[in-house]
């Protein structure tokens, strides 16, 4: 599946107004984190090609905004239509750009294309409402599109999230910059090769880059909304950059979530939903895995046997192999990262029940690889039941006590997703009560729904997405009191 390469995109520099431009600040060299092999450049987005790229979507903002939403619609779902006629394509480019298996990524193109296609076909529902006035009045509430909004996004999902993340904002009426993951951008510029005509030019408009771009963005007056997915700490600089001009964002951040099991549990579901959750196919990277695993003493020693029998299906390998279960890290840095992380574990006294180390297999030695890892003996006051990995480390903790249990579970400062796995209907409704998380699966995980509102609480997250909520963050209101 390696083939020439000849699926890659020709063109590499920024797309605004329509049109491909040379980036004054210049290119870098991008390297595959499956096996370094090199990719080619991406250009490197400057401040002044983000003041170019703000105004073409500025002007593009003027005519679309006004726009009738059936032709949004129209146009998004043309868009959509482009994704799935090159999904294996497009798919095949991420593969070898972000290491994550082909077979994960053909879901992301398809999962990308229904998304355009759902905020399509509710772009009618950014309306507003008339209120009670009385003779002689008539008082409306409209709603708004924002004007330029700028999308960051992260290298996990490459293509998905720049299919998901651009369709809400257009169907409301805005224009919008995304910038791609600067680790993988390059299924952004197939993407806009195959379908950048499809929308007016200046209304979708990909400007790649790292810091400098980023920050650029946040900061610029003509942009009044900014959305992140990414860190916690990447969320908190946003923030601070945007502050300024008091923007509005939107995060979708980090996560430290849990997968609780009482004893009750059909336990042959919750190991295959334990290892679902933990996204190993994608190596953990997934802000939504339930990497805190609390198990019942009266279960624990049973769970964790079969758990490490079903990690197995889970073994690393060349991303563009259809055969492959699990990909790579995205660099070396982050592999690194979570060797640290199970080194203090280790020191700390967890102990590592699988994996735990770089994958073996020579023919995987010139990539990022790392297996999937299975510690127990893990307490809640370890570095790596707190902090977010990102990476394919499951950790497991043994409970007793409900109440100290739920305490453990929500003292951290991530709040995203959490699963619950019982068959008492109360203790299922006592527990996602007390659950400090934004995203909550009784008797599942992994799993998301369109229209099904996503988001975290505390540092992970503000506002919610995947659903009309995402729609109408990008609206404003406006009240029109009228006296005849």
């Amino acid at each position: 599946m390696s083939g020439s390469g000849d699926f890659l995109p020709a063109h590499r520099q920024l797309f605004y107004d329509g049109r491909w431009h040379e980036p004054h600040g210049g290119y870098r060299e991008l390297f595959s984190p499956s096996d370094g092999r090199p990719l080619g450049v991406a250009a490197e987005a400057d401040s002044m090609d983000v003041d170019l790229a703000v105004a073409a979507a500025g002007r593009a903002f003027a005519h679309w905004r006004l726009t009738e939403p059936l032709e949004r619609q129209e146009r998004l779902r043309a868009l959509a239509t482009a994704v799935r006629a090159h999904a294996e394509e497009l798919a095949r480019i991420d593969a070898i750009n972000c290491g994550s298996p082909l077979r994960e990524l053909l879901r992301d193109a398809a999962f990308g294309a229904d998304y355009i296609d759902y905020f399509a076909g509710i772009a009618h529902e950014a309306k507003g409402d008339v209120l009670p006035s009385g003779g002689g009045a008539l008082r409306l509430v409209a709603r708004e599109p924002v004007g330029v909004c700028a999308r960051i996004l992260a290298y996990n999902h490459p293509l998905m999230f720049l299919c998901m993340k651009l369709a809400p904002a257009i169907a409301a009426g805005n224009a919008v910059i995304m910038k791609p993951p600067v680790q993988a951008p390059l299924s952004a510029y197939r993407l806009m090769e195959l379908a950048g005509d499809i929308l007016p030019p200046g209304v979708l408009n990909i400007v790649t880059g790292g810091t400098e771009a980023g920050t650029a963005l946040t900061a610029h007056p003509q942009v009044p909304l900014v959305s992140l997915i990414g860190g916690a700490a990447t969320g908190r600089a946003v923030m601070r950059g945007a502050a300024d001009r008091l923007k509005r964002v939107i995060f979708e951040l980090g996560g430290k979530n849990a997968m609780i099991v009482w004893p009750d549990a059909d336990l042959s579901e919750a190991v295959e939903a334990a290892v679902r959750g933990m996204n190993f196919g994608w190596a953990g990277q997934s802000c939504g895995s339930t990497s805190r695993l609390f198990l019942h003493e009266d279960i624990h020693d049973r769970f964790v046997d079969r758990l490490a029998e079903a990690m197995a299906v889970y073994r690393p390998g060349l991303p563009e192999d259809p055969a492959t279960t699990m990909g790579t890290l995205i660099s070396a840095e982050q592999r690194a990262k979570v060797e640290h992380y199970v080194r203090l574990a280790r020191q700390a006294g967890a102990t590592v029940r699988c994996g735990g180390r770089r994958a073996e297999d020579p023919a995987l030695a010139n990539g990022h690889y790392y297996e999937p890892t299975l510690l127990t003996n893990v307490t809640a006051a370890m570095a790596v039941a707190r902090e977010e990995i990102f990476g394919p480390v499951l950790s497991v903790l043994r409970w007793r006590d409900e109440a100290a249990m739920l305490a453990e579970v929500n003292d951290v400062d991530y709040g995203l997703t959490a699963a619950i796995w019982t068959r008492d209907l109360a203790t299922a409704m006592r527990a996602s009560r007390a659950v400090e998380a934004g995203f909550l699966w009784i008797n599942d995980s992994a799993r998301h729904f369109i229209g099904a509102p996503y988001g975290g609480v505390k540092q992970s997250g503000i506002g919610r997405e995947e659903s009309l909520d995402e729609l109408l963050e990008f609206t404003d209101l406006k009240t029109i009191n009228f006296r005849f």
